[in-house]
């Protein structure tokens, strides 16, 4: 685990890689409870006869389900301790490269991108990659923005 208890320290920090998580399975109990909260019944995620018959040879987890796991996944990793508070300002570049299937392990893996100052604060960019155990691409890369305040 990794704290970050000031900007400079972030900056410092900035190209490093800050770890790689643990395996987290991703269960179709799981696929149901986030299709429950957000709304998005698609069959590929929850019609685990209908998605066995498909391409995908069983259900898949919802992209925004994998990017959602992202502030769990980092305090595994890394904490920032810097500044009055730390407000999560959004994300760029948010692909779903390949798909994750239910019963698979996903596991990910940080790095400091950029830290720039803004008028309200300190903006700390950290590259993601999430990946499932034994697919060769990806399943979810991503770009997360801290914005620290004085």
């Amino acid at each position: 685990m990794r704290t970050f208890t000031s900007v400079e320290a972030i900056e410092a920090a900035v190209g490093e890689e800050l770890g790689t998580t643990d395996w987290v399975q991703i269960t179709q109990d799981r696929v149901d409870r986030f299709a429950e909260l957000t709304g998005d019944h698609q069959w590929i995620h929850v019609d685990v006869e209908r998605a066995t018959a498909s391409s995908f040879g069983g259900t898949i987890a919802h992209g925004y389900l994998t990017l959602s796991m992202l502030p769990a996944f980092s305090t595994q990793l890394y904490t920032i301790e810097a500044g009055s508070a730390r407000l999560n300002y959004g994300l760029e570049k948010a692909r779903f490269p390949a798909p994750v299937k239910v019963g698979a392990k996903i596991r990910a893996t940080p790095r400091i991108k950029e830290v720039r100052p803004v008028p309200a604060g300190t903006k700390v960019v950290v590259a993601w990659t999430v990946e499932a155990e034994g697919v060769e691409r990806p399943v979810c890369v991503a770009e997360s923005i801290t914005l620290v305040l004085p």
